[in-house]
C-alpha cells in the first residue's frame, strides 16, 4: 500500500496552517498515497494558553478537521490527523489533544485523546507542563480498517511501553505516533524509543512529526525535532524525514508483520506473572 506522512512546521495561526497542510495533503494524494498521516497539533502550536483560547475551536467547529475530512472524501483515502488542539467543555477550561482517523467516506472512523501528558523538567531552561493546558484521555484506542488494525497514540505516549504491548496483544499491526518532540529529548531518545516499540510489538510504527522553529505572532517560539520516522516490524527504519517540512512517501507492506512475528514470536511467548 502506498502511504505518505506530512512533516510540518506549523505556526500559531490555524487558518494559515490549514492552507499549507491541505496543499501538502493534495500533493501526497496526487503522488498516489492511499493512507496519509499528519503530526501532533496539526492545527496550531502556541506557548500561550490565552492565544490558544482565542484561536482554538471545539471539535464540531474546527476548520482543520472539517477541511481535511472533505479532502479525504474527495480522494477516497484514509487520513490520520495526528492530533488537533481543541476546546472542550471541561470546567477548568483545559483543551483536548485529539487524534482522528478519517475514512475514505470522510467520516470520523476513530478518535483518541492523548493519555500521557508531557510534564517534565528537561533542563534548568526547558520545562513543560502539558497538563496545565490539556486534560489527559483515559482510553486506549484500537481501530479496524480495510488494510490494517491501527493502535492510535500520541508523542509522549511512546515512553509507556505497556500501552503499545496492550495494543499489539489486542490485535494492532500498525501503531501511529504523531509527535511534536523536543529537540533535546529527540536527539537522545526518538529513534531508540520508536524502534523499540516496533521490535517489541512486531508492528509498523509510523511517527509523523513537527519540525523546526514554529513562528508566533507575539509569543515565544517553540522548536521541535523533526525526523518523522517509519519503522518496520523488524525494527528497521525505512524512512527518516530529516528536518525539512514536506511530503514523504513509503510503502506499507503488511506482510512484514507476520514475517517478523514468526521469526521472534514474543507476543505469543509472553507470560503472566506475579510480583514483584
Amino acid at each position: 500500500m502506498q502511504a505518505a506522512l506530512l512533516q510540518l512546521n506549523v505556526t500559531d495561526d490555524p487558518a494559515a496552517n490549514l492552507t499549507v497542510t491541505a496543499g501538502l495533503l493534495r500533493e501526497a494524494i496526487a503522488a498516489g498515497a492511499q493512507f496519509v498521516l499528519t503530526p501532533e497539533v496539526t492545527n496550531c502550536i502556541s506557548t500561550s494558553r490565552k492565544h490558544q483560547n482565542d484561536v482554538l475551536q471545539p471539535e464540531e467547529s474546527d476548520i482543520t478537521l472539517a477541511a481535511m475530512r472533505l479532502e479525504a472524501e474527495k480522494a477516497g483515502i484514509w487520513l490520520l490527523i495526528g492530533s488537533l488542539a481543541l476546546k472542550t467543555t471541561d470546567p477548568d477550561g483545559r483543551f483536548a489533544n485529539r487524534s482522528f482517523l478519517i475514512g475514505p467516506d470522510g467520516r470520523i472512523h476513530a478518535k483518541y485523546d492523548k493519555l500521557h501528558m508531557f510534564d517534565v523538567d528537561i533542563s534548568p531552561t526547558e520545562t513543560w507542563r502539558e497538563s496545565d493546558g490539556y486534560r489527559p484521555g483515559d482510553r486506549a484506542v484500537l481501530t479496524e480498517t480495510d488494510f490494517a488494525r491501527i493502535g492510535m497514540t500520541i508523542c509522549y505516549d511512546m515512553r509507556f511501553s505497556h500501552l503499545y504491548r496492550a495494543l499489539a496483544r489486542a490485535g494492532a499491526n500498525v501503531l501511529t505516533v504523531p509527535a511534536a518532540f523536543s529537540p533535546v529529548t529527540g536527539a537522545a531518545h526518538w529513534h531508540s524509543l520508536l524502534r523499540a516499540r516496533a521490535i517489541e510489538s512486531g508492528c509498523w510504527v509510523i511517527a509523523p512529526a513537527q519540525t523546526g522553529t514554529h513562528a508566533s505572532e507575539n509569543q515565544r517560539t517553540r522548536d521541535t525535532y523533526g525526523h518523522s520516522l517509519v519503522v518496520d516490524p523488524w525494527g528497521e527504519v525505512v524512512l527518516d524525514a530529516g528536518t525539512d517540512p514536506g511530503v514523504y512517501k513509503f510503502d506499507l507492506d503488511m506482510g512484514k508483520v507476520e514475517e517478523a512475528r514468526a521469526r521472534v514470536p514474543s507476543l505469543a511467548n509472553a507470560r503472566e506473572f506475579t510480583g514483584p
